[in-house]
């Protein structure tokens, strides 16, 4: 029994001494930086970081900065920004046609000492072919009494007609018409006919987009008994657009 215990502890002394051994040819043969985590501070410093933003479950690589580019998912879950308001003139659009009618008053300096104030009514009718420029035709018809005697005034003509469209719808206007006048009743000074033309302008004041009031005055220029009358006129009334 004393013999079988020398030699268990004599083979536990050799195995012993053999894994010593081992270790110690394995430590000679790898160097110690084979064991150590190699050290890469570049890499680390320029890697990119990796976050979440709140809207997108999907990782978004950031920059060295620190600062989350905006993603896709994100832009496309943002409210929509609000339309501008509409400006009110659009409301009121330059039509190509206008039709008038009113009252006119034709203060008419028919001879020297002689200047009825004569009250009627006029009409006219517009085309615009450029949002600039068009055409006038208009016809106009005042009467007064003279020694009480009935007198009349007509006046039909046509030209160019020139606006300007402001805020709000309101329009400004010049025209230059060229036509024809008729006076009664007939004088010794002279016949009943003339040549005429009328210069003025006015306003027209949208109170609906298709509707307005006009306001204009102008010179009516006449050649009546071989003189020249400049008479003074004004005019109010309505203008339908379409």
């Amino acid at each position: 029994m004393r013999y079988f215990a020398i030699l268990l502890g004599l083979v536990l002394l050799l195995s012993l001494s053999a894994s010593a051994q081992t270790s110690a040819s394995d430590s000679v043969l790898l160097p110690a930086s084979y064991f150590a985590v190699p050290a890469t501070p570049d890499l680390a410093a320029n890697a990119p970081a990796i976050s979440l933003t709140p809207f997108s479950a999907a990782p978004v690589n950031t920059p060295p900065g620190g600062l989350a580019p905006s993603t896709p998912l994100s832009l496309s879950l943002m409210p929509a920004p609000a339309a501008p308001p509409q400006d009110v003139t659009s409301v009121f659009e330059n039509y190509a046609w206008q039709l008038y009618g009113g009252y006119t008053f034709l203060h008419f300096y028919e001879l020297p000492g002689i200047t009825p104030s004569m009250n009627g009514f006029n009409y006219s009718v517009v085309y615009y072919w450029k949002d600039w420029f068009g055409l006038d035709g208009e016809f106009a018809a005042t009467h007064a009494t003279q020694d009480n005697v009935s007198s009349w005034f007509l006046f039909g003509g046509g030209g160019p007609r020139f606006r300007w469209s402001a805020k709000r719808g309101v329009e400004l206007w010049a025209h230059a018409l060229v036509g024809y006048s008729h006076f009664t009743p007939q004088t010794p000074a002279g016949n009943q006919h003339a040549f005429a033309y009328e210069l003025g302008g006015g306003v027209d004041l949208p109170f609906k987009p298709r509707w307005a009031l006009r306001l204009g005055a102008d010179a009516m220029c006449t050649t009546y008994f071989n003189t020249h009358q400049f008479s003074p006129t004004a005019h109010a009334g309505v203008v339908f657009r379409f």
